[in-house]
């Protein structure tokens, strides 16, 4: 979906972001308010190749989607009404790029009780860089192979996961990947 679409179907109030990787740690944005927060519907999964951020064409690696089923604990960021044209434009160039995140908007359950309208991004499994459901060895080894533009994949995992365990949130499986991509280190075919 183009920007233009979505702002087309946005209603002319206040606009939640919801975080569940990366723009936990690294939003690159400004916002008003910051709030954890949790989504029905919806789990993270280190199921999309990444062959430009974290990976290359040659070497791909792994990034986070939201898939269908469960839910998923993240960051929701309250944007300014004014802002939010830039704001999402500036998210377009960073999610969009290659369309393989359908943006949704989900309904965010913050701390406290209160629901929000959030804009999440979620993977579209129809896409050719879907990855799908990985078991833990395949994941590690991409993990492992992963580098691109903006670093390391097992360090985008570990900032992930560090940011997960301070928000009180564990997954065995993606600590079992981070584990086994640090033993493989530079060589996954090891």
């Amino acid at each position: 979906m183009k920007l233009a679409q979505f702002l087309a179907l946005l209603p002319p109030r206040e606009l939640w972001v919801f975080g569940y990787a990366s723009l936990m740690w690294s939003p690159g944005f400004a916002f008003r308010e910051k709030r954890r927060g949790f989504v029905y519907g919806y789990h993270r999964s280190l199921c999309i190749y990444s062959h430009r951020h974290r990976g290359t064409r040659e070497r791909p690696g792994l990034v986070m989607g939201l898939c269908r089923g469960g839910s998923c604990w993240g960051m929701a960021y309250r944007l300014a009404i004014r802002r939010q044209r830039a704001i999402l434009s500036a998210l377009w160039r960073r999610e969009m790029r290659n369309y393989v995140y359908l943006p949704r908007l989900v309904t965010a359950h913050l701390d406290g009780g209160r629901r929000v309208s959030a804009l999440a991004f979620v993977a579209d499994q129809t896409h050719r860089q879907f990855a799908g459901d990985l078991d833990v060895e395949r994941t590690a080894r991409l993990v492992a192979q992963g580098r691109g533009g903006r670093g390391h994949n097992i360090d985008y995992l570990q900032r992930t996961l560090a940011h997960m365990h301070e928000l009180g949130v564990r997954d065995p499986r993606l600590d079992r990947v981070l584990v086994r991509a640090k033993e493989l280190g530079s060589d996954p075919c090891g």
